[in-house]
This record gives C-alpha cells, sequence and structure tokens, in this order.
C-alpha cells in the first residue's frame, strides 16, 4: 500500500464519472480536517434514456451480408467528458497558484481519464492517487480511510 500525506491546504479530489467534491485539508497530514471547498455534479442519465433510435444496420458492398453497428454509449462519453472538465478545473488552480498539492480518489477508470485530461505542469502536483470510489461517503469517512492511508 502506498504511503498518501495531505499536507495543510493540500486539496483532495473525490471524484467519479457525474461528481467532483473538491476538499481542503485545513488540519495537517497526521489529523486531516477536510473541508469542501466546491462540488460540481453532472446530469448524466444512463444511455437508454439519451439515445435516440435503435442501433443502426450496415450493408456489406459485396454480397448480401448485413450487421448491426453498435450503438453509441453516451453515459460513458459523458463520463469522460465530466472528467476532462474537471481535469481543466485542476489544471486551472494549479496554474493559478490556488492548488499546490493535489491529491487524487476516484475509480480506476475515471483515475486514467483525469490522469490523460491533465496538463504535464498540474501532474507534478499530483501527491497520490486512490483508485476507489468515495463519491458517496461522508467527509469524515472520507478522511478516515485517507487517514489509514497516511500512516506507516
Amino acid at each position: 500500500m502506498t504511503l498518501i500525506r495531505i499536507h495543510n491546504k493540500a486539496w483532495v479530489l473525490v471524484g467519479d464519472g457525474r461528481k467532483a467534491l473538491f476538499l481542503r485539508n485545513e488540519g495537517d497530514a497526521d489529523l486531516l480536517d477536510l473541508r469542501r471547498a466546491s462540488v460540481r455534479l453532472d446530469d448524466n442519465p444512463a444511455t437508454h434514456e439519451q439515445g435516440s433510435d435503435a442501433p443502426g444496420r450496415a450493408m456489406a458492398s459485396v454480397g448480401g451480408a448485413r450487421s448491426a453497428v453498435e450503438t453509441t454509449d453516451w453515459h460513458d462519453l459523458a463520463e469522460h467528458r465530466f472528467a476532462e472538465s474537471v481535469a481543466a478545473e485542476v489544471d486551472e488552480a494549479v496554474r493559478t497558484g490556488a492548488c499546490k498539492e493535489i491529491t487524487l480518489v476516484a475509480p480506476p477508470k475515471v483515475l486514467g481519464d483525469l490522469r490523460k485530461s491533465l496538463h504535464s505542469e498540474t501532474l507534478k502536483h499530483v501527491k497520490g492517487e486512490v483508485a476507489k470510489d468515495l463519491t458517496h461517503h461522508r467527509i469524515g469517512d472520507i478522511e478516515q480511510i485517507l487517514g489509514k492511508l497516511g500512516k506507516a
């Protein structure tokens, strides 16, 4: 398990494909006191609620073969875009000096999207990553979970 230290004034981003919770540590690395700085929510219904039609069909140019064309996963696409927009927000915070250190907490897929979308300069400020979905946890529970990762 990797040791994660969240220093005073460091940011913690707890997110998934629909919610981003920005927290700031008002305590120290040994006794976390995470405070909510901001929350972003994305209205991202399931794909079947976003799609407008049945899957398309394709015909081969030679012969009479036909096949279905895979439908677009609108929900997944929206999650990728949300991660990109959250990464842009973190990039801006680092660029302006509002964020000196950040720890990313997200499911593995979202963590990968964030990592790909963050600017290379911003990645230098990422001090830790936790591949878990904690978006539905209370802040006190998040403090306990991250606090355990900060102790050897």
